[in-house]
């Protein structure tokens, strides 16, 4: 409980600075009679009852990297090298972030839970996904849901089941650095996506207007199934989002397959989609396993990507990842990743080919220290970044070295 009561006091003490303010201050305006006549002292009493968590994450560090380039490719760029650069990053293992979650028991294991969580930039101070646009308040999740005996129903913006799972089947946890999910992004790269939305052209990492269902698990298995309706008028498929995420977690080995698919999602092309026509243009599927070994993990994986409207970019891409990781000490952790992405298509043939090193130390139950490094050889129309929103120039080498510091808080 005493978690809770920080912020608990925190909402009512600002309550009661607004009504004691920003009311007192509308004497001279007309305000609705509701608002004068509330009993601001019963609403302070219920907000301190209320069962809510203010959370959140700090990460940051020092970056070099030893090119920098465009984040979308084009005949124009295609060989454009910035040069080297060296600068203070946010988000070395994941995004900074803060969030609000809570929930309220009903009992025979029946809850309603709400959770409430936005990205944000340590260097600059500015809410927002690294790398991307996000630009409203609650970027990562605006997400209200219930539990039950029979599993999970969840519904709102939210980071999708089909991350979570690639994220068990890698060894590098899908990191900002060097992982499945910087791979990952690199494939969307490739299908043409730049990096102007968080929704991208193969598969997603946030979905909006999602609607999950996640079972209960049952001998290590779980299933997790996504809705998200596009809401077009007159066209029931536009625009809506499908995935199904069937997952193993035993105490040694963890299985995961992954089968997404969207009409009129892929925002990656310049010119706009033909919104009359009910397109498939989003589809991806993935298999992955990791295992472990006393102090080793292993992984590996097998990612699919298609759009199968083939209007603009390869229609086919294969991403094949690796890895292995050592527990040195309880606090020790080193891993490392090697992740291959191919185009099948010879009108713009391309391979990406990379490396990354990682190790953590953990200093505290909240604070976290890591170095990594990660290596990268693109060529084609392949623009795989090391370091998630640290673009690299194109057919080239580039090298990439972070160290920083995480820290998480909950009250």
């Amino acid at each position: 409980m005493r978690k809770f009561l920080a912020i608990r006091l925190v909402v009512a003490t600002a309550l009661t600075a607004f009504s004691a303010g920003a009311f007192a201050q509308s004497t001279t305006t007309a305000v609705t009679p509701a608002i004068p006549e509330m009993n601001l002292a019963a609403l302070n009493a219920l907000v301190l009852q209320l069962p809510v968590t203010l959370y959140g994450v700090l990460d940051a560090g020092l970056i070099y990297q030893s090119t920098s380039g465009p984040a979308y490719l084009t005949s124009a760029n295609e060989t454009k090298n910035a040069g080297s650069v060296f600068g203070y990053k946010d988000g070395g293992i994941y995004s900074s972030n803060f969030g609000i979650k809570g929930a309220e028991q009903l009992g025979n294991g029946y809850d309603i839970h709400f959770k409430l969580q936005a990205a944000f930039n340590t260097g600059s101070g500015n809410v927002g996904l690294n790398g991307g646009t996000g630009s409203a308040l609650f970027n990562q999740y605006a997400m209200l849901g219930v539990t039950s005996p029979y599993g999970t129903l969840d519904g709102g913006r939210q980071i999708v089941p089909m991350i979570w799972a690639m994220a068990d089947t890698d060894v590098r946890r899908s990191q900002y650095f060097g992982s499945i999910l910087t791979a990952w992004v690199g494939l969307d790269q490739a299908a043409g996506w730049v990096p102007t939305s968080t929704n991208a052209p193969i598969g997603a990492l946030y979905d909006d207007n999602a609607i999950v269902y996640q079972t209960p698990r049952i001998d290590h298995v779980t299933l997790g199934l996504e809705y998200a309706p596009g809401g077009v008028a007159g066209q029931f498929q536009n625009g809506t989002r499908v995935s199904a995420v069937l997952r193993y977690a035993g105490d040694n080995l963890h299985l995961a397959a992954v089968v997404y698919n969207g009409y009129n999602t892929n925002p990656a092309y310049p010119a706009p989609i033909d919104t009359a026509k009910e397109k498939n243009n989003n589809r991806f599927y993935y298999l992955g396993a990791r295992y472990t070994i006393q102090k080793f993990d292993v992984s590996a994986s097998y990612s699919l990507a298609q759009n199968p409207a083939k209007f603009g970019r390869p229609d086919n891409l294969d991403l094949l990842s690796a890895g292995l990781g050592y527990q040195l000490t309880t606090r020790l952790n080193v891993t490392s990743g090697l992740y291959y992405i191919h185009s099948r298509s010879s009108a713009e043939p391309g391979h990406s080919t990379e490396i990354s090193l990682g190790a953590t130390y953990v200093l505290t139950k909240q604070a976290l220290l890591y170095a990594q490094i990660g290596h990268v050889a693109n060529s084609g129309i392949m623009n795989q970044m090391i370091s998630y929103g640290q673009f690299v120039a194109p057919n080239t080498s580039t090298t990439t070295v972070m160290t920083g510091l995480r820290f998480s808080f909950s009250l």
